[in-house]
């Protein structure tokens, strides 16, 4: 049985501030989702649930079972499939005035413009500094607004960005909150997170969009919202708007938005989990972490920040094979790298898939 619009968003209708034309609003729009993972998934949920007409999936992910605490619209049964293809299937069985597709490959330079031309709102639910920057400038070069949304540890940071004004002006970017690109900032399979968190700016999120769309209430212009789920505390930052298009076109000519998790890592250098496991007591192994406070399964001989990480400054033994290790496997390959770079006869091996895959 396929039930009526009338049916299905009855609740919603209900409401006077939105009644049938504002649904009618939500039935005409169309949402580009960067991000498949702990944002990404319930706002595509929930934004198809409300009867959004169209969205478009972007994730290059699969579905892996540490993924699985905060995206819970995943099943043990979903573990090693494409993240976009399972939401995209799980929207289509609850949602049948919604069009749903996806692509299954990274957002790059080279595509980000082409997908974000086609929507009316992008949503960021990526974990990917270089890709939220990369979104954010796309969306000023073709005057569509993003809504922006960041999780660190207990903290959730949300904002809804470049929205046109009555003057004709835009409203604040992300770089008018966040001018420079940070760099090694742990993301949040490597610093942890709490699912609650993830939920809750989620829907934050999910409702900057309905407000939007329907043109009620007052969106998060020039204002960046920080969340605090540990004293229940939130912070209001307003912004102001000093990155205009002609200056983030020249930036979006020269920047590359080149993201650690898309560099195809050297198989040469890498040493599997199972394999380590064997090796784990072998007097010959130098085992480095390179990120602090990890919850590591085994006891490691150094541990340097990749901030901090200089092949020049650490003392090498040539007999020893060294084990690169971080949460996921990323920045442990940065650290691989530069120490293959300065000892090129140095024997140097990644720990694939990080200690979440150990």
């Amino acid at each position: 049985m396929k039930p009526t619009k009338s049916q299905l968003f009855k609740r919603q209708i209900t409401l006077p501030e939105i009644g049938k034309v504002g649904q009618e609003k939500l039935q005409n729009a169309s949402v580009l989702i960067v991000g498949c993972g702990g944002l990404g998934s319930p706002i595509a949920v929930y934004l198809a649930a409300s009867g959004i007409g169209k969205i478009h999936l972007v994730d290059f992910d699969i579905v892996a079972v540490s993924n699985l605490h905060r995206q819970v619209f995943y099943s043990l049964e979903d573990i090693g499939k494409p993240k976009s293809e399972v939401l995209s299937q799980f929207i289509k069985k609850r949602a049948p005035f919604t069009q749903i597709t996806f692509t299954n490959t990274p957002i790059l330079k080279e595509n980000v413009l082409e997908l974000v031309s086609k929507v009316d709102i992008v949503v960021d639910g990526t974990d990917s500094l270089p890709t939220k920057y990369l979104l954010n400038d796309a969306c000023v070069l073709k005057n569509k607004p993003m809504v922006y949304g960041s999780l660190y540890k207990f903290d959730g940071y949300v904002a809804t960005f470049n929205v046109l004004q009555k003057g004709g002006s835009y409203s604040a970017n992300l770089r008018d909150a966040f001018p420079e690109m940070a760099t090694d900032i742990p993301n949040c399979e490597e610093a942890g997170t709490l699912n609650s968190i993830v939920g809750m700016m989620a829907t934050q999120q999910v409702n900057e969009v309905l407000k939007l769309t329907t043109g009620i209430g007052k969106p998060l212009l020039n204002q960046l919202l920080i969340y605090n789920s540990l004293n229940n505390t939130q912070l209001k930052i307003k912004l102001k708007p000093n990155f205009l298009k002609n200056k983030i076109a020249e930036i979006f000519k020269v920047q590359t938005y080149a993201d650690a998790t898309c560099i195809v890592q050297n198989l040469d250098w890498q040493i599997l989990p199972a394999v380590l496991k064997q090796k784990m007591g072998d007097a010959n192994l130098e085992i480095i972490a390179v990120l602090n406070n990890l919850n590591l399964p085994f006891d490691v001989q150094q541990t340097i920040h990749i901030k901090q990480f200089d092949a020049d400054k650490i003392v090498i033994d040539k007999g020893k094979t060294y084990i690169m290790v971080c949460q996921t496997g990323f920045n442990s390959y940065k650290a691989t790298v530069k120490l293959k770079t300065k000892y090129p006869d140095l024997e140097v091996l990644n720990l694939t898939g990080g200690i979440s895959s150990y």
